[in-house]
């Protein structure tokens, strides 16, 4: 398993680099963060298996292709996750949603967990896990500890900026699980933030500092 699979189409590269712009309106950073998941998504879902159909066009019987009921869901990591939502239900509306809320405890600096509703049939379901960050990893894997715990076996990570440090974690704790990214950074500094990164995605999208 190659970890990670660097989305790096021009498209997604334009966007990161406007997001990673300090000047960017909380209004325009929470619409990058879309787009760039719409795009991501194509290539977190290039492997779903498809099968083959009879239909009728206006001219005609073809035997065609169509995805074969792969049973998807969406998990974004609160608050940060929640604006990677619209991109990918964009392209698939049927996908059912769960929702994880993490935040680190200021002294103990481990992850606490204060939120998890996940669909009652996850069990069933390829999980794609959303963040748009991945720093240190400690919230990913925590997040990944719940998946595993409501039985889930198929498990993506899709994130728009990692740091070596998250993946290296993630790696280790969680071996298969593919992570997905637009960008791999150099560093993760000592409170957390990814280097040179994008600041505090919660904060730059909902206009919160």
């Amino acid at each position: 398993m190659k970890n990670p699979i660097i989305v790096d189409h021009p498209l997604i590269q334009h966007k990161v680099s406007m997001m990673r712009d300090r000047s960017t309106s909380y209004r325009e950073f929470r619409a990058l963060v879309s787009e760039i998941s719409m795009l991501m998504c194509y290539e977190v879902t290039r492997d779903l298996p498809l099968t083959e159909v009879e239909l009728e066009t206006p001219l005609s019987i073809i035997k065609t292709k169509v995805i074969a009921g792969k049973k998807l869901a969406f998990v974004p990591v609160m608050r940060a996750g929640q604006g990677m939502l619209d991109g990918v239900i964009e392209l698939i509306p049927a996908a059912k949603i769960g929702h994880i809320g993490n935040y680190m405890d200021p002294v103990t600096h481990e992850p606490v967990q204060y939120y998890c509703k996940l669909p009652v049939d996850v069990s069933q379901r390829e999980v794609i896990l959303l963040d748009p960050r991945l720093p240190d990893g400690i919230t990913a894997v925590s997040a990944l500890d719940a998946l595993k715990e409501a039985g889930v076996k198929h498990i993506k990570f899709m994130t728009i900026i990692a740091a070596p440090e998250g993946v290296k974690l993630v790696q280790e704790k969680h071996p298969d699980v593919q992570i997905y990214c637009a960008a791999l950074d150099e560093r993760c500094d000592e409170n957390g933030f990814i280097v040179p990164g994008l600041g505090d995605v919660g904060d730059r999208m909902f206009g919160t500092k």
